[in-house]
């Protein structure tokens, strides 16, 4: 006996890319990669977007971010420019009706992370940081084994994220009118591997060391947590680090390999030190489909209750980075 029930695919979520830098063509790649529907970019003039567009065979192509919101054609924005104009872009994409993936950090600041949180419910629409880490294959394991108590009393994490970035004061990375500095980039990796973990700190202290930009050029984080919880962390932009991180429990430890926050591998060890299980998988790509996977899910299953990264827990990271940044005395123009 055949059905007469015949099941199509879904209809395409068409994704509109919001500038052209850096990051934008890592997720374009993979977005295109894995079978997403790109169907438009948008930069601050014609030309970037033109040759964007050209470079991944996007059929429309705008020279404003109003003109790409308001593309009929387009469904859901994925936000790639730097930190202080995610907020405003995220507001504007969101008035226009359209669900919005924000790059890491979410916002600059939790007041601003509070204000797209609010203005995404009021419209009915999906808002998620771009934190792509939380959504990978080792990642979704290591969460199973913490679940299922094979590391007993998880007590600690330990992670770093240093890197040797460019040194030239103009760099969006050393430009605190760019929002730089080590914590937003690099730090905000480790700071929210604690919250998934641990949940919100209930103590946060920090101590940092400057650019001649005046923003952070390493940051060192100690977050405390209920029942005497901690996460040790670490990030500087000229400084090569392991960029390994650890999670000890009372009965075992993890000891993801590097790049921890990539695509990567880790061993679980008991108490006595002996291998319980060694985690290796291939993954296509860079790695950020899993993300956008996510993210349609999100939109398609109207999901705003989601048990990772809700947009809620991304305002609540902004809340311990400026609790940081007020510890390490940084500030950005304008606030």
């Amino acid at each position: 006996m055949t059905s007469d029930v015949t099941t199509s695919p879904p209809v395409p979520i068409r994704w509109g890319i919001l500038g052209t830098g850096f990051i934008a063509h890592t997720q374009t790649a993979d977005l295109i990669g894995c079978g997403f529907t790109v169907a438009a970019v948008g930069s601050r003039s014609q030309g970037p977007a033109d040759a964007f567009a050209a470079e991944f065979g996007i059929p429309v192509a705008h020279g404003s971010y109003e003109a790409l919101v308001a593309d009929p054609g387009v469904d859901a924005i994925y936000i790639s420019t730097p930190h202080p104009f995610h907020a405003e872009n995220a507001l504007l994409a969101l008035r226009a009706g359209k669900h919005v993936l924000i790059e890491k950090p979410f916002t600059l600041t939790a007041g601003q992370a509070a204000e797209v949180v609010d203005a995404a419910e009021a419209a009915g629409l999906v808002v998620m940081e771009a934190m792509w880490t939380r959504f990978l294959p080792h990642m979704l394991r290591i969460r199973e084994i913490i679940a299922s108590g094979t590391l007993g009393d998880v007590r600690t994490l330990i992670a770093d994220h240093n890197q040797d970035l460019p040194k030239d004061p103009l760099h969006r990375l050393n430009n605190p009118a760019l929002g730089g500095g080590a914590l937003l980039d690099l730090g905000i990796y480790p700071v929210s591997f604690a919250f998934d973990i641990f949940g919100a700190p209930t103590v946060v202290k920090a101590l940092a060391a400057k650019t001649v930009t005046g923003v952070d050029r390493q940051t060192a984080i100690l977050l405390g947590f209920d029942n005497g919880r901690q996460a040790v962390l670490h990030s500087a932009l000229d400084t090569k680090g392991p960029n390994t991180a650890s999670i000890l429990g009372t009965e075992g430890r993890i000891e993801v390999d590097a790049v921890w926050y990539s695509p990567t591998t880790f061993t679980v060890f008991d108490s006595e030190g002996e291998v319980i299980e060694r985690f290796d998988t291939v993954v296509a790509h860079r790695g950020m489909q899993f993300q956008a996977w996510e993210f349609e899910r999100r939109i398609r299953e109207d999901d705003r209750s989601p048990a990772i990264l809700p947009a809620a827990e991304s305002a609540r990271i902004m809340e311990t980075l400026d609790a940081v940044r007020e510890q390490i005395g940084l500030s950005y123009p304008g606030e």
